[in-house]
């Protein structure tokens, strides 16, 4: 007697392998060669929702930022030819920044591959670089497995998987069967690797016989953040930041110093340079090669990853733990150390460094700065709120200015740094937490190369506050040459009205010049995101640098510690340079700075 087997379309049953995995919704738009994938999201519209986006390279920023913020698989795709060259932004984001992310391309029919048909190339080489897994689906049957495949090699290595799916496969009927592996054991915590007592004896020891111990912090250190507060106090080291790692721990924490480099605090440079042991836990620090190499010190390391070991550094001390598990350990079997001059030199400098920052936030001159609207989103800015942060002068603005919690969602492209991720991102956030305040902040060079996708924000009522800071300059880049002979070069950007070009495309919007109009306009985009609009304010603000701590340089005499000033600094043949540390830091309005010889001579730090 025949057994009737029911049959679904090969891409019904792909996208309940998506479903399985608890995939709810998938960033893409549409192709010809993607058609099969786009009949079956028509069909499953109830299950998994498609979030049409008007450029692909949006979809893979997002699909990258919800990676980022949830910690689970994120999905985009694109059509054959240029649908899926333009994903490859994301997902080099996705693969640089070590995130899940599943990419799925069109191809065209198999019956056409190979004769130099229509949008037709070799896909498979284009993806293998950015992959940890790239496959092509050769039968109708395979494709779901090939799927779920994918997404366990996404989830085991912390990159991007690409399934490059032929048209006609997703059309062909195969058995309605569970395609899908996943189960309750997927969802277990991985076990992480714990530091032995000797290991964290031979830290402690290294501690005690260093002066000026500093620790850089990465994201590693998760939920620690109090523990490595404690740890901070009992053994009188500073914390330095990686930008990664910003709202794990406590901003207003005296020995908090914030980001080292460039976009960075003062306090966290000057006392980095100064280290004669500095302690890396839980940090992927990709500037290592420019600030580690300052001067020699000695270094220790801890990461839960053993390739990441000595990769930046050569190494004193590694120690293969979570970062978390090993700040505990140390906790437990350390004594308390005696009050450190060095310790609190540190934390004075930090003190110098956030009065000045308070002081820039509440600058009401004209033209309007960027600091005060900054100022203005600490106002509003709900404890949970997530935060997508641009590319450009807004990373420095946002490490220096927003306050940001172990509440808060925090995410930016961080090593890729691929302008225009900013809206993306939010997308990505309202979507994956809709009861939560969302903002995209952005400059309005990385702003004008997906604005489009403001029509996404309104498509789909997502209640989004965009602030887009228009100075008419590339200005990230024009700080960096003003630091090399050359005349500024290419940096100019054309004026345009971003409120009037949001409210073509249907979302409210205000343009702000003046400190004194930033209250308003703030509390006008609390009002229409709270009735579920998106809203964007576009401020017209200068093009003035922000101090560049980076240009400040130590180096040790028999006399102690000097300060000073980077020799390329302003070396821009349209600049004038400085004659002193004293001229620079006023130059900046900084006349209450002191420099860090100052604090070592008041707290009497010794060599």
């Amino acid at each position: 007697m025949s057994v009737t087997v029911n049959t679904v379309p090969a891409s019904i049953a792909m996208l309940k392998v998506l479903e399985d995995w608890g995939v709810d919704h998938l960033f893409g738009y549409p192709g010809g060669s993607f058609n099969s994938t786009m009949a079956a999201l028509a069909e499953r519209k109830e299950q998994i929702h498609y979030i049409q986006v008007r450029h692909e390279q949006v979809g893979a920023l997002a699909a990258a930022a919800d990676a980022k913020l949830t910690g689970k698989i994120g999905v985009a795709f694109g059509s054959a030819g240029p649908g899926a060259t333009n994903l490859l932004t994301g997902l080099y984001d996705a693969k640089e920044d070590h995130v899940p992310v599943l990419a799925l391309v069109g191809q065209t029919p198999r019956a056409v591959m190979n004769s130099h048909f229509f949008q037709e190339f070799n896909e498979d080489p284009i993806f293998e670089d950015v992959s940890v897994y790239c496959r092509t689906v050769m039968t109708a049957e395979s494709l779901p497995h090939v799927v779920d495949q994918a997404i366990r090699e996404a989830y085991k290595h912390q990159g991007v998987a690409t399934v490059i799916i032929p048209n006609d496969l997703g059309y062909e009927q195969i058995p309605d069967i569970a395609y899908g592996s996943h189960g309750a054991t997927d969802d277990k915590k991985a076990p992480q690797p714990e530091p032995t007592a000797a290991e964290v004896d031979q830290f402690l020891a290294i501690v005690k016989e260093a002066k000026r111990p500093v620790i850089h912090v990465g994201r590693g250190i998760q939920e620690g953040g109090d523990a490595l507060i404690e740890l901070s106090k009992k053994l009188q080291i500073p914390l330095v930041m990686t930008g990664l790692a910003k709202g794990h721990v406590d901003e207003s924490y005296a020995g908090n110093l914030g980001m080292a480099n460039r976009a960075a605090s003062k306090a966290a440079d000057e006392i980095m340079a100064s280290a004669d042991l500095l302690i890396a836990i839980g940090a992927d620090f990709p500037f290592a090669k420019l600030v580690y190499t300052t001067h020699p010190f000695k270094f220790i390391q801890v990461d839960n990853d053993r390739t990441e070991l000595g990769r930046h550094h050569n190494l004193d001390l590694g120690i293969w733990a979570d970062a978390t598990t090993f700040v505990q350990a140390a906790l437990d079997r350390s004594e308390q150390a005696p009050e450190s001059a060095f310790f609190k030199a540190a934390c004075a400098d930090k003190e110098n460094w956030f009065a000045y920052q308070k002081q820039l936030q509440d600058d009401t001159r004209e033209p309007l700065r960027a600091e005060p609207i900054y100022k203005e989103i600490n106002r509003v800015a709900d404890p949970d709120a997530v935060f997508a942060i641009d590319i450009g002068d807004n990373i420095i603005n946002s490490f220096r200015h927003l306050h940001v919690t172990p509440k808060n969602k925090f995410v930016i492209s961080a090593i890729f740094a691929s302008m225009g991720s900013g809206l993306p991102a939010a997308l990505a956030g309202q979507l994956s937490y809709p009861g939560r305040q969302v903002w995209n902040i952005a400059g309005d060079g990385a702003f004008s190369m997906i604005m489009q996708d403001l029509l996404t924000e309104k498509k789909y009522d997502l209640p989004i506050i965009n602030v887009i800071t228009a100075n008419k300059t590339l200005n990230f880049i024009k700080s960096e040459q003003d630091d090399v002979a050359m005349h500024h070069s290419g940096i100019d950007l054309a004026d345009q009205n971003f409120a009037m070009i949001a409210q073509g495309m249907g979302v409210e919007a205000v343009t702000v010049t003046k400190a004194s109009e930033l209250s308003a306009a703030f509390d006008k985009a609390i009002e229409v995101t709270k009735a579920g609009r998106p809203f964007l304010i576009e401020a017209k603000i200068s093009d003035a640098r922000s101090l560049p701590v980076e240009e400040l340089q130590l180096k040790q005499t028999d006399q102690g510690m000097e300060e000073t000033l980077n020799p390329t600094y302003n070396s821009n043949l349209d600049l004038q340079r400085p004659s002193s540390v004293r001229e620079f830091l006023d130059s900046y309005d900084g006349q209450n700075l002191k420099t860090l010889p100052e604090f070592f001579e008041e707290y009497g730090v010794k060599w």
